[in-house]
């Protein structure tokens, strides 16, 4: 068999800068969200901020960006992802507990929206002792909507409050609530209060978290992904709290795709599990049957005037004011400074360059070396190199290494291509910012940080 002597032809190249730079962007208005559940966002996402004048693709490149497979998603924010780098047993009360009844995971059999699981999360900082304030998180089974409510301390009659509150935000009926066996929960107050409501009151098995896995999956997803594991504690701390959550409920459940099991199978020790495409709880409530056609219209009418990242601008500064108010053993943070929308949207394509954004989970961090330690070996040239360029876009750096070194012979070493092709690549990185917002001047609309740069 004769052996093969050409070499193998590279693939051409599907998704250019253009298409990365704006995929960046978005991935930072859903707030980093994994490839599928991003893919499931895009087009509700792009047509949003460029509803408001966030974004300006072109038809090209729009089809691009919305026919891109998560996979590819995956794959194409790899280097932005890895650069962004004791059980307490109570006793309840006996009689109160025999009353509420069990409800395990398998028991809901695709219930309609209304029936909640509720949990506590305690922002304790890793220290039970002592108060602090916690979050009443109820998450609807059906379309997995979530309400959050800070509660100065863990109370039952405060619970009962929370639970009121709670009514009052979801749009749609609240029907029955599900909880864990913590006091807090298991009480003749909340019993008495479900029984005068008509709600259906249920508990899981005690220390069998996955009966309750809708609620403990928020509160990950949103509780310690909003808040970090800080401690808190205070009137201050808890309105600085319920001002996030205020915020943060119209991103959840408006723009934040997740997934929902659709069945499970065994055989033996393997476990395989299907879901349904990501969708918001907002798309899944109208997707619902139940749903009341003044509910749906409400719901209809109040999402084209959410911009999702004028949403996640006032998240961030709400992160902020939460974090300065975190108790810890070190000297106390300093409030940032809530930086206008613009300023937000202008360091987008850029932002995951420094790392964690989330002012509740980032660490000091030592002070970024952004001077240059050697002259630039290319200034003199790198004019010429922009005219190849302009006329060849597709060259490779290799390809412009090779002819700088023919044209001007012992000036250049091999060590100093990949200075070439970094230059290069940041070259196309502007190019391609260019192409997507255009070539006006909106203060609400991202443009190059400097205009004065190499763009073009």
């Amino acid at each position: 068999m004769a052996s093969r002597t050409q070499p193998r032809r590279p693939r051409s190249r599907v998704y250019d800068e253009a298409v990365r730079e704006a995929l960046i962007i978005v991935w930072e208005a859903a707030d980093r969200i994994c490839g599928k559940r991003l893919k499931a966002a895009l087009p509700a996402l792009v047509e949003a901020m460029e509803r408001h004048g966030h974004l300006t693709l072109g038809d090209e490149l729009r089809v691009l960006l919305l026919s891109i497979s998560a996979s590819t998603i995956d794959r194409m924010l790899a280097p932005q992802r890895a650069a962004t780098g004791n059980r307490r047993r109570r006793r309840s009360n006996g009689l109160v507990r025999s009353q509420v009844p069990v409800r395990t995971f398998a028991d809901w059999d695709d219930p309609s929206p209304g029936y909640v699981e509720a949990d506590l999360v305690a922002h304790n900082g890793g220290n039970s002792a002592g108060s602090c304030v916690h979050s009443f998180v109820l998450t609807d089974i059906a379309t997995g909507w979530t309400e959050c409510i800070p509660l100065l301390v863990r109370e039952q009659g405060l619970v009962v409050e929370g639970v009121e509150v709670a009514r009052e935000r979801f749009p749609f009926e609240l029907l029955g609530i599900d909880t864990d066996n913590d006091g807090a929960f298991i009480n003749e107050s909340l019993l008495a209060y479900t029984r005068d409501q008509g709600l259906t009151q249920t508990r899981s098995r005690a220390y069998r978290k996955n009966d309750q896995a809708w609620v403990e999956q928020k509160n990950g997803a949103v509780v310690r992904r909003l808040v970090g594991h800080g401690r808190l504690q205070g009137v201050k701390a808890a309105q600085a709290l319920s001002c996030l959550y205020a915020i943060s409920r119209l991103y959840v459940n408006y723009f934040q795709p997740s997934f929902k099991l659709k069945d499970k199978q065994r055989q033996g020790a393997r476990v395989t599990k299907h879901y349904y495409p990501p969708a918001t709880p907002y798309e899944r409530l109208l997707a619902s049957e139940h749903l009341q056609p003044a509910q749906a219209l409400a719901l209809r009418d109040l999402y084209p005037t959410l911009d999702p990242l004028h949403l996640l601008h006032e998240i961030r500064n709400a992160q902020a004011r939460v974090a300065a108010l975190v108790v810890s053993d070190a000297d106390p943070q300093e409030p940032s400074r809530d930086d206008s929308l613009a300023t937000f949207l202008a360091q987008l394509p850029t932002l995951w360059e420094g790392g964690e954004a989330r002012p509740t989970h980032r660490q000091p961090s030592a002070k970024p070396h952004h001077w240059r330690t050697r002259k630039d070996p290319f200034a003199s040239v790198w004019t010429e190199v922009q005219s190849w360029l302009h006329a060849e876009p597709d060259m490779t750096g290799k390809a412009l290494f090779q002819r700088l070194r023919e044209k001007y012979p012992d000036t250049y070493s091999a060590g100093q291509l990949r200075t070439l092709q970094r230059r290069v690549r940041e070259w196309r990185r502007a190019m391609a910012r260019r192409l997507i917002f255009g070539e006006h001047n909106d203060p609400g609309v991202v443009t190059c940080a400097d205009p004065d740069d190499e763009c073009g």
